[in-house]
């Protein structure tokens, strides 16, 4: 697995303190994007959160999945928490070390007791005294919230700062691209109540259960959700549920359930999101399909990857992102002079660089700007990287709607059907489409398309 070292710089630790005029929370930050361009030490917000509690429980839980792996479980995660300022909320994201597990709090308007949040992204510091602090945080007395150095602080950062290494897997890149494409293709499964939510939730299986026999599909049943052996019609795939153990944190305060997946089909695994609703805040734990699976591999950006256009119509389109908080594909389209679909497909490619992400509830994209290099996730995904080789060594041959593609010593062939390619490999044999096209297929869409090359370069 290629890795790289990401270093963390933080001015001091984030710490929850307690003074006479009452109790703050300082969330130290390093580097990151804003409208001004790159700052070491961003500062989005100053304000008071609604209730104190409840945000201290979402930020916990972001971090547990930062901090966890479901898979594999020997070695820890160890990333710090993104945040991102979107003008009317804040939006804490982390990705859990095994790559099965995205988590998002957002913390609303109604949540910052109505204050504005400034525009960037950054990571920010959850260390573990600051982890022990906010568990024993009880209470909703009045409780400020700094993300960011303060002001006085600003203009002396030259001195002792707190450094943080931390390997960056490409697979991890590649996940919050592909857990955003699984995200925009799911719709409102099932919704419980407060007391249904916490019912449910608290009944699931633990590690080593149900979790270790194959997937788990839940259906809606009257005002909450019951088990069943198949992917039924209406049902969601619940692959590993202990790995819905970080909402514990919020599930004295959660207000509803609220669960979204793509249609169902097929025995195998499907992803799923899961959003507590909370008094100003959703925090969302968005599932791979196997525990062991993660989003990494999913293939859902490929073809955007690989489309000719791609990669002009997503510098066109990152021009016209403001750090919004709800972005329509539809004016986007409007504003670039691009078919929707184009403009869908750039930004699946601008979310390869962590520039977009897709936010189930409102069923919109959000702009915020990780750190990531766009081409260097293209690089790194093998099956974009063999199908550029195919396509560019004259290995693919297309007569009407039959390919030949030569990969070593064997021939496959690549069938297009109502725009649907298949394929004879093992790979189309072991997963029928569900994830992703094959490097051969993908080759003949390339050669198709007159794109062999990184880029969409002819």
């Amino acid at each position: 697995m290629t890795r790289s070292v990401q270093a963390l710089a933080y001015a001091r630790p984030s710490t929850l303190g307690s003074s006479r005029s009452g109790r703050s929370l300082g969330l130290e930050t390093s580097g990151g994007l804003t409208p001004a361009g790159a700052e070491a030490h961003p500062r989005f917000f100053s304000g008071f959160l609604a209730s104190p509690q409840t945000a201290a429980r979402g930020l916990l839980a972001v971090a547990d999945v930062a901090a966890a792996r479901y898979h594999q479980r020997t070695r820890p995660g160890s990333l710090d928490p993104v945040v991102t300022g979107n003008g009317d909320r804040l939006r804490f994201e982390s990705f859990s070390g095994c790559n099965g597990v995205y988590a998002r709090l957002d913390v609303l308007r109604e949540g910052l007791d109505g204050a504005d949040t400034g525009h960037g992204t950054t990571n920010v510091d959850v260390n573990n005294p600051l982890r022990e602090a906010l568990s024993r945080l009880t209470g909703d007395d009045p409780l400020h919230l700094r993300v960011g150095p303060e002001e006085l602080a600003v203009t002396t950062l030259g001195g002792s700062v707190v450094e943080k290494k931390v390997p960056l897997p490409d697979r991890w890149l590649r996940g919050f691209a592909e857990a955003q494409v699984a995200c925009a293709g799911f719709d409102l499964r099932a919704e419980l109540p407060a007391a249904e939510a916490v019912r449910f939730l608290r009944t699931l299986p633990r590690a080593g259960g149900a979790s270790a026999r194959g997937p788990m599909w839940v259906v809606p049943a009257g005002r909450t959700l019951r088990p069943t052996t198949r992917p039924v019609p209406g049902a969601v795939c619940l692959a590993g549920p202990d790995r819905l153990s970080a909402l514990q944190r919020v599930l004295r305060h959660a207000t509803a359930l609220r669960v979204y997946g793509p249609a169902a089909g097929g025995a195998g695994g499907a992803a799923s999101a899961w959003e507590v609703g909370l008094p100003g805040m959703r925090l969302t734990l968005t599932l791979s399909p196997d525990p062991a699976r993660g989003f990494s591999g999913e293939g859902g950006v490929l073809e955007a990857l690989a489309a000719e256009d791609s990669a002009a119509d997503a510098e066109l389109v990152s021009v016209l992102l403001a750090w919004e908080p709800r972005i329509d594909p539809w004016d986007l389209s409007v504003r670039a002079g691009l078919p929707v679909e184009r403009v869908r497909a750039a930004l699946t490619r601008l979310g390869t660089a962590g520039r977009v992400g897709y936010d189930v509830a409102e069923a919109a994209y959000f702009h915020r700007e990780l750190p990531y290099d766009a081409d260097r996730v293209e690089r790194h995904n093998p099956r974009l990287v063999a199908a550029r080789e195919l396509a560019s060594s004259g290995a693919v041959e297309v007569s009407g709607a039959l390919a030949t593609v030569v990969s070593g010593e064997r021939r496959h062939q690549v069938r297009e059907s109502d725009g649907v390619l298949s394929c004879t490999c093992r790979w189309w044999a072991d997963h029928r489409g569900g994830r992703g096209p094959c490097r051969h297929a993908l080759a003949v869409r390339m050669v198709r398309r007159g794109t062999t090359v990184a880029g969409g370069a002819r």
